[in-house]
């Protein structure tokens, strides 16, 4: 077999496949333009998140068997096309789902106890307190959007502090644990003071967190987002932060990336994204939650594992 390796990935990956008999093409600079004209010749495509891999792509892939994707979600793939080609998609949340749990959970602590904004201060040689007085997890309850890999790890990352956690999936069913209940949305509305979001972006999810959503809280809410940006309405999510209707937002993402999550549409940028960055109860990364260096060689290693395992006797 001959792998096409579109994105910069761990050495383990290329390493792992290579031992097992595949053959690497390593070019995680390749041009659009030139993987359209050599994509027949491979077997497998790995990627992150460079290039849409579109139908139009994809019809002119011949020979291709698979899809690795180094992270968790799929939407920069056509997987029905995919799938009608028998070309199987893979991706690897197993890999960084410890690590963006943990980044969901730091980032909620930062913002409720201002610790972001305390720390410019001071820097600045401004000593304010009770301005900057905290707010205490304990005692809240806390509401997990997707229960799945990432919602899982940041409910055990909160489970020490004494809240109660509900969780809502739309295609789980029995999988209350030790760290939350399972629940239906209306609970999530009528109960939450802390919203967190762990699904992958779809037709379903797109703008999921609108205005309507919003105020169907009956509480003032704090938000984390650390899925991806286009599933929150950036413009009623602003309006709600205005009115006090969401009391914080903690987003590692935001609908102002670019398909690749390296940079954003910096031309296009609007007046809301700078509210965002200007508002003392917004906490902003830049798509770094599961960025850290343990998540990136996890997410290679369950990726040659997925692959190697499924295409062994091709091997």
């Amino acid at each position: 077999m001959k792998v096409l390796f579109i994105d910069s990935t761990h050495p383990i990956l290329p390493e792992r496949l290579t031992a097992a008999g595949i053959d690497c093409d390593y070019r995680p600079e390749i041009t659009l333009r030139l993987l359209q004209k050599t994509i027949h010749l491979y077997d497998g495509i790995v990627i992150r998140s460079r290039f849409p891999l579109d139908r139009k792509l994809l019809e002119n892939a011949e020979k291709l068997k698979f899809i690795g994707r180094v992270g968790s979600g799929l939407e920069n793939i056509d997987v029905d096309f995919a799938r009608s080609r028998n070309i199987v998609c893979f991706n690897a949340p197993e890999g960084h789902r410890d690590a963006t749990g943990e980044h969901a959970a730091g980032m909620l602590l930062a913002l409720i106890n201002n610790i972001c904004k305390a720390n410019d201060e001071v820097r600045r040689g401004l000593w304010f307190r009770e301005v900057n007085r905290g707010i205490e997890v304990m005692g809240k309850t806390i509401g997990i959007i997707g229960y799945g890999n990432t919602g899982r790890c940041f409910a055990r990352c909160m489970s020490g502090f004494n809240a109660r956690m509900l969780a809502y999936d739309k295609y789980q069913f029995d999988y209350s644990d030790q760290y939350v209940t399972e629940s239906v949305m209306d609970d999530l509305f009528e109960e939450c003071d802390i919203l967190s979001l762990h699904v992958p972006l779809t037709s379903e999810t797109m703008n999921l967190v609108d205005d309507s959503f919003l105020k169907r809280f009956r509480r003032n809410i704090f938000i984390v987002n650390v899925s991806r940006g286009k599933i929150i309405n950036t413009s009623d999510l602003v309006d709600n932060l205005r009115t006090g209707k969401v009391r914080g937002a903690a987003l590692d993402v935001l609908e102002y990336e670019k398909s690749s999550f390296e940079e954003l549409h910096r031309k296009n940028l609007p007046d809301h994204y700078q509210f965002l960055i200007e508002h003392p109860r917004v906490l902003l990364t830049p798509h770094i939650a599961g960025w850290t260096h343990e998540s990136n060689k996890r997410l290679a290693e369950v990726m040659a594992a997925k692959i190697i395992s499924s295409f062994g006797r091709i091997i």
